[in-house]
């Protein structure tokens, strides 16, 4: 691989697309970073407690005390940073596996005249797809959170209340879900001066949905196998112009959000 001499510039005029999970990737890295000082001191620490062994059985005169008693402190320095965002680390890896599964299906879609944007950046949040299609344009934020074990694995939305496992969530998804929709219209309509109708759409991939019948649909709360079946009762709301205008402003957003 060939990049060219060192100093040039960038042959590339726009930043790529965002993927699947980006936001969560970068999340996961910065944990990272903040994690490595800590476990390098104590690894650090633990060699230095190696070698003072090794000299008190080599016959030189050792310290191993006080080397031993500034490795235990780094070592437990640094379980304490790992048990802090180890939890979050854990579910960060999860939310990313979910985006990009979610993500790699909602690619099918593109067959069906939908054009499919990913981990589309805002202020502070971040929105996880985006389809803009026939049917409308839909902001859709996935949910990879564990099943418990036993029958209460299941979602049930009565279009007003939400609960997951027989819990009510302490973030509730279907706010979250509708203050993202209308953040794209805002956006949309600020980049097109058009009016775009944009539908929240909830996913919880791999959960059983109970809804029972009559359930207000301001709001879809599904499996992501079950939105391509969704997307073809919607009546023709967007031309192919409409689609390809709101398209060109949300690209051309995405491209040009400042990075972090």
């Amino acid at each position: 691989m060939s990049v060219g001499p060192p100093g040039n510039r960038s042959p590339l005029k726009d930043k790529p697309l965002r993927t699947p999970g980006q936001s969560c990737e970068e999340r996961r890295r910065s944990i990272q970073e903040k994690l490595e000082p800590s476990l390098i001191a104590a690894a650090a620490g633990v060699v230095l407690t190696a070698l003072e062994v090794w000299r008190a059985y080599a016959n030189q005169p050792p310290a191993p005390w006080a080397v031993a008693t500034v490795a235990l402190a780094a070592i437990a320095y640094a379980g304490i940073r790992v048990r802090k965002f180890l939890p979050e680390f854990r579910n960060l890896r999860l939310a990313a596996e979910g985006e990009k599964a979610v993500g790699q299906f909602l690619e099918r879609l593109r067959g069906s005249g939908y054009e499919v944007y990913h981990d589309v950046p805002a202020p502070g949040f971040n929105i996880d797809h985006v389809l803009i299609g026939p049917g409308g344009i839909f902001a859709i934020e996935t949910k990879t959170w564990r099943k418990p074990r036993g029958p209460r694995a299941e979602v049930e939305f009565d279009g007003h209340e939400l609960k997951v496992g027989g819990r009510t969530p302490d973030r509730d998804p279907i706010l979250q879900a509708r203050a993202q929709a209308d953040y794209l219209a805002r956006l949309v309509e600020e980049g097109t001066g058009r009016k775009y109708w944009v539908k929240p759409v909830v996913l919880f991939p791999g959960w059983w949905i109970a809804q029972p019948q009559g359930t207000p649909k301001d709001v879809w709360v599904l499996e992501p196998k079950s939105l391509p079946g969704f997307l073809e009762h919607e009546s023709e709301r967007l031309t192919r112009e409409e689609v390809k205008l709101a398209s060109f402003h949300l690209s051309r957003y995405i491209r040009t959000f400042p990075a972090e």
